[in-house]
């Protein structure tokens, strides 16, 4: 039988050792692998005098250049933790008088194949699946696919200098992002790097992008609310905070404008807004407009453009969750939208495929659910014992012509807690928010509603779908009675009062004075012209002449029935003076 040959390890240097420094190199091996290994000697004067050991996919650099890469990283870690311009030369000398030089071990590999920001590696065979590794031109990327003798990785950056052969190697850390309250107001990339032309953003932690959802023991019950401002959701569809609210649609029927309202109404609540395949210039005229109303201060967007790619649209939502569970963990409450998750969902499928991973159901990959439950759950509230902080999340997915049993709309829906529906042909006939009140549904409910709210919102859901359903059941008859064309008018009423221009998001008390006006049915006696500007000029009266009705509800969140019956009584006297002003 052949006697086995000792494995080969190559020691590159300007020239040979000497016998007393290959033993010392082989008994190095020895101990490190326990193991004899043969070693070759390989010439190269680049290195001059250090030298460089290749053992497998592990590489020890005692080179000039492999000093340098460690003392880059080092510095670059400094700028990482603190990026204070003023601070930053004592913090430099600081490090590099404590450095200690050692000889750099790390495992490489080398890339086979690349393209359309997938690059195969074959080494590596310790990396672990979530892993970052940065290649030789100082791309970094993220190991996505494990396979028995090859790796592929997704590259979070230009890949025209990644080519076969070249080298990449092994952080030993998880994708992550750096995190801190110097992110707010600021606009960054899906890697947590500034995007807007406000400078360097100093950070105070790193947070992996992937990380588990809390417990359930780590929970509490979602019985707080959180406002949007947007009357016909607020007053049917409460939102909680821990919930989670999908906002389904076809396009262009106002799905971002809900929440963009949303995060305007907001101010005890860091908002976050993650833009996947957006337009680089919508997201640019959403930004401004934030800072015109002056929610950026409290604000951070996430933006993963249609011109990056599919590798940094994937990463993107998990980024955004990363940072919202920085505030959270602080006992802080967050509010984030996804816009949208259809584009995600598109980006991860172009990737799977990519990977030559086999499709499924409209050529997703088999993890497609698990791709967005496992985002989903990360929103929470937390327990009192870990701050009480909260993630309440907006993912927003795109139908095709109302479909609502597609693929992912069927996914997000099971995994979400409710769902607002925006129906197109209510869009298009001036319907807006065009809320579909039949498929719409919130599975919190009333538990995150105010008693104000709760007791003024009443019958409204109800009378509505009565309304929708004797509106159609009347377009087949001429000869209507009376108390039916009572119905009709009043629930015609209804739908106007929750007509509401975008960027104007209500306060509680204006919600439920009209909810209260409304359902009094004192609103019988205009054209449906005239209940705008009627319940406009409603809430200004209130606003001037009765402040203390508005921060009695703001405060107590209760509406009793004297309250009730004084405002009815207010409203009703406005209305007789306002109809004799319009004559």
């Amino acid at each position: 039988m052949a006697e086995k040959k000792a494995p080969r390890a190559y020691l590159y240097a300007a020239k040979k050792p000497d016998t007393q420094q290959e033993e010392r190199l082989k008994e190095f091996l020895g101990r490190r692998y326990a193991r004899e290994y043969e070693l070759v000697y390989k010439q190269d004067e680049d290195l001059g005098n250090g030298f460089k050991l290749v053992v497998g996919d592990d590489v020890y650099d005692r080179s000039k250049q492999g000093r340098f890469a460690q003392l880059k990283e080092i510095l670059e870690e400094v700028v990482r933790r603190d990026d204070d311009s003023s601070d930053v030369i004592s913090l430099f000398k600081s490090a590099i008088d404590s450095w200690n030089v050692e000889t750099l071990s790390r495992e490489e590999g080398e890339v086979l194949t690349i393209g359309d920001g997938i690059a195969i590696i074959r080494g590596l065979d310790k990396a672990v699946y979530g892993e970052i590794v940065v290649f030789e031109s100082g791309v970094k990327g993220m190991v996505q696919d494990i396979r028995r003798d090859s790796l592929g990785v997704i590259l979070f950056g230009d890949d025209t200098d990644v080519r076969e052969g070249s080298r990449v190697r092994r952080t030993g850390k998880t994708a992550g992002i750096p995190v801190g309250d110097g992110y707010l107001g600021r606009v960054v990339n899906a890697l947590g790097e500034a995007i807007d032309d406000g400078g360097p953003i100093q950070s105070v932690d790193y947070r992996a992008v992937e990380s588990p959802a809390p417990g359930i023991v780590e929970r509490q019950a979602v019985n707080t609310p959180m406002y949007t401002g947007i009357l016909s959701i607020d007053s049917m569809f409460p939102i909680g905070r821990g919930q989670r609210e999908l906002i389904i649609g076809d396009r262009q029927t106002g799905k971002t404008s809900i929440a963009i309202d949303a995060i305007l109404n907001q101010e005890d609540v860091i908002c976050i807004y993650v833009a996947i395949g957006q337009k680089a210039s919508s997201v640019s005229r959403l930004v401004e407009m934030l800072r015109k109303k002056g929610a950026m201060k409290h604000t951070v967007v996430v933006s993963a453009s249609a011109s990056e790619t599919a590798p940094i649209q994937y990463i993107a939502p998990y980024a955004g969750t990363a940072l919202a569970e920085y505030f959270m963990y602080q006992g802080k409450d967050v509010l984030i939208v996804y816009d949208d998750l259809s584009k995600h969902a598109v980006a991860y499928r172009a990737l799977s495929l990519l990977l030559e991973r086999s499709p499924g159901r409209e050529a997703y990959p088999g993890d497609v659910f698990y791709l967005h439950s496992r985002l989903l759950e990360r929103s929470a509230r937390l327990n009192d014992e870990l701050g009480g902080g909260s993630i309440t999340a907006l993912p927003i997915v795109e139908t095709q012509e109302g479909d609502v049993s597609a693929y992912i709309p069927t996914n997000i829906i099971s995994i979400t807690d409710g769902q607002i529906f925006l129906e197109s042909s209510l869009f298009f006939a001036g319907q807006r928010p065009a809320v579909n009140v039949g498929l719409s549904v919130s599975r919190v409910g009333g538990a995150a509603q105010t008693k104000a709210m709760k007791a003024a919102a009443g019958s409204l859901r109800l009378d509505l779908a009565q309304y929708r359903e004797m509106e159609v059941f009347t377009q087949f008859s001429s000869d209507l009675d009376e108390s039916t064309k009572k119905q009709l008018k009043y629930g015609q009423g209804l739908m106007q009062i929750l007509r509401q221009p975008t960027g104007k998001p209500y306060p509680l008390h204006s919600m439920v004075i009209i909810l209260v006006t409304a359902t009094a049915r004192l609103l019988m006696d205009l054209e449906l012209k005239q209940i705008r500007p009627f319940i406009d000029d409603l809430l200004k009266h209130f606003e001037s002449m009765h402040t203390g009705i508005c921060n009695e509800i703001d405060k107590s969140g209760k509406l009793s029935d004297e309250l009730r019956e004084e405002i009815r009584s207010t409203a009703g006297e406005f209305l007789k003076t306002w109809q004799m002003q319009e004559r």
